[in-house]
Formats: C-alpha cells, sequence, structure tokens
C-alpha cells in the first residue's frame, strides 16, 4: 500500500537553505491522485522563492514545474482533464495551481487568477498530505488541480516542462490577437522569451528578440529569431526603437512581450510598438520594483496593453499539444543541459543562480 512507503521532499525553511524531510507517502483522497517524480525542472519561479525575493511565497516545499508518473488514483478519478482514460503508471504533468472554481474569479471565468490558486502550493511538510511541491519523490494532486497525460510519442524530457513557460506563453500571446504577417518584438531571450519565438513563428509572425548574452543570442537563433538587436551594441532606448523601426520599415512592431524581468524594460516596451500596437507584460512579476514611465507616449500611439499572471488550465493542454507538433522544429531537448539527484538540489540551484548551467532537472534516484 502507498500509505506504507515514505518518500523525500525539498523543504525551504528560509532563504538559501534547504532541508530533505521524510514523510509518509499518503493515499488519495477522493479525486485526488498521489504521483511519483520522475523529472522536476529548477524554474525561476524557484530561484526567486530560494534566494527570498518572491512576493508571496517565503517558505514551504520546493518546486512546481514536473513530470509525474501516476502511483494511485483516488475514487472517481478515471481520466485527465481532457477526458483520456488514465490508469497507474501513466506519464502526466499537473496545472501547478488549483482551481477553486468558487472564488469571486473562478465565478467570472477567469480560473488564472483563483484566489485560491497557492491554497497548496509551497507549504511547510508538516502538513499533510505533505508532498506540496515537486522537489520530491511523490507529488499530490489535489481535486480540482487539472492534469493532463502526457502524448504518445512526446518525450518526458521536454513535457516537464511544459506547465510553466510555454502554456502561459501561448495563453498570454492569445491575449494580444498574434495574427500571421504580424512582427513581434520580444523582450528577453529566457524559458518564456525561447517559448515566446517558438510560438510567435507557428503563428506566422516574424521575431525580433532583444538580449545582449551569447548563450542566449545563440538559443534564440537556434529558436528561428528573424533578427536580434544585441543591446550591448545597441546601448539605448532609442538606439534599439531606430533599429526595430529599420527592421519594421520604419512603422514599428505588432507586438512587444516583456520577458526579461526588468521594470525598465517595460518603459521601453512602447517605443518599439507601431501606432496601435499591443504590449504583452509578463517579466516583472515582483511588485515593489518600479520605473519611469511615460503615459502620454502611451496614450497617442494608442497601445494596447495586456499582462499575463499564470494562465487559463487548460492551456497546459494546449502546450501539450504544441510540444506534439512540433518537437522536430525546435532544440527543447536541449535547454535542459544538467540533471542532478534530488539530494543535490543545492548544488542544482547554485549553478542555476550563478548561470553556470542554463536549466536544471532533478531526478530522484540519479545517483542510484
Amino acid at each position: 500500500m502507498a500509505s506504507q512507503r515514505m518518500g523525500s521532499l525539498i523543504y525551504l525553511p528560509e532563504p538559501e537553505q534547504t532541508e530533505i524531510k521524510e514523510y509518509e507517502v499518503p493515499e488519495p483522497e477522493s479525486g485526488a491522485v498521489l504521483t511519483e517524480i520522475v523529472q522536476a525542472n529548477v524554474c525561476g519561479s524557484e530561484l526567486h522563492i530560494w534566494r527570498g525575493h518572491h512576493p508571496e511565497v517565503k517558505e514551504g516545499v520546493l518546486g512546481h514545474e514536473a513530470l509525474c508518473r501516476v502511483a494511485e488514483l483516488g475514487e472517481g478519478v478515471e481520466t485527465d482533464y481532457a477526458g483520456r482514460p488514465i490508469s497507474e503508471g501513466d506519464l502526466i504533468a499537473p496545472v501547478y495551481y488549483i482551481t477553486c472554481q468558487k472564488c469571486p474569479m473562478c465565478l467570472k471565468g477567469e480560473f488564472h487568477l483563483c484566489e485560491n490558486a497557492y491554497r497548496h502550493w509551497s507549504k511547510s511538510p508538516e502538513e499533510p498530505p505533505h508532498f506540496h511541491g515537486t522537489f520530491a519523490t511523490h507529488y499530490y494532486i489535489h481535486p480540482n488541480q487539472y492534469f493532463y497525460k502526457i502524448p504518445d510519442g512526446l518525450s518526458g524530457k521536454i513535457a516537464a516542462g511544459a506547465n510553466c513557460a510555454l502554456s502561459q506563453v501561448l495563453y498570454g500571446l492569445n491575449r494580444t490577437g498574434i495574427e500571421y504577417g504580424d512582427t513581434i518584438v520580444v523582450q528577453g531571450a529566457g524559458g518564456l522569451g525561447l517559448n515566446a519565438i517558438a510560438v510567435a513563428n507557428e503563428c506566422g509572425a516574424n521575431t525580433i528578440v532583444i538580449e545582449g548574452v551569447d548563450g542566449r543570442i545563440d538559443r534564440a537563433t537556434e529558436f528561428g529569431a528573424d533578427h536580434v538587436v544585441d543591446f550591448r551594441e545597441y546601448s539605448t532606448v532609442e538606439a534599439r526603437s531606430e533599429r526595430v523601426h529599420e527592421l519594421t520599415d520604419g512603422v514599428g512592431a505588432d507586438i512587444a512581450v516583456e520577458v526579461a524581468g526588468v521594470p525598465e524594460a517595460f518603459a521601453e516596451g512602447i517605443h518599439l510598438l507601431r501606432s496601435g500596437g499591443r504590449y504583452l507584460e509578463m517579466g516583472n512579476v515582483n511588485p515593489g520594483h518600479v520605473t519611469d514611465f511615460d503615459p502620454g507616449a502611451l496614450t497617442r500611439k494608442g497601445i494596447e496593453i495586456t499582462t499575463a499572471i499564470r494562465y487559463q488550465p487548460w492551456y497546459l493542454h494546449k502546450a501539450l499539444k504544441f510540444l506534439e507538433d512540433n518537437t522536430d522544429e525546435y532544440p527543447y531537448e536541449d535547454l535542459i543541459d544538467a540533471e542532478f539527484d534530488l539530494l543535490d538540489v543545492d548544488e542544482a540551484l547554485a549553478k542555476s543562480e550563478s548561470r553556470e548551467i542554463t536549466r536544471a532537472a532533478l531526478r530522484p534516484g540519479l545517483a542510484d
């Protein structure tokens, strides 16, 4: 029985300190799913939490981006959230937050803004069912928490990252109304930026990437960026704006997306766009970091601004389908360039923070 087993997890009691704890593996309640972690990725959010910079989460069980194997199904669970039959041993990807379906935001259909989204995320491990995060041997999927079966033929290594960056980018760009033939400026070529390039390409858009780190520029090119504006060469807002206008026949981009996480990038965005352009803000997620901004320029140009925090949960299904259809088109397999055993989480976090590696994955039992 699952209740007779012990599992391990990584607990963050305070910034930059982790503890390995063991707990009895719970049986799933009705509507829940108990899973075993196959791979958990070190996302930028984990680094924010680890450093103590996350606006909401300061301690708890780490991890949210993962590939899971079904260990035990709670009563009544027969399919995933796309209606596909599910059974023990199947590989799945969970949405990392819940939709309570009762709060004011859920009642408006804005599940991505659920007021209880993080009810079970990064909790203290002392609180049952203990396995609240994916930096662990097991992960507990609660009732009302969406999850989807991994498509046949899709590499699990690639699928492990679907429930964060790609899902959010698909949702965010859909909100901009991106169309065939649009030109999109992507400010930053990290995980969100690379996914934005790939999605824009598949929408038939032209892509301009603003970046200044050699490795990220190389990766943006591999993901099909049409043009790169190196901010080491174009060192001012005026110079970058002028270059974007040169690349768009003097008009400016139709869409710009901020995924650099730098407040100054937001202020710059309106200068890269054409009149009537659309601006998507996704990278700046920590309140309290401010920048000078020219609202008059925004108004005079008729710029529309939209944001994306999390995503509607069914976009994870779309993300898995996107990867299934395009697995040979983009080097998603190469985004994970280091794998660590769960017990080596401190090394994985430190090397990710220092950018010694691009993206780390934790695999429980790797050292066995």
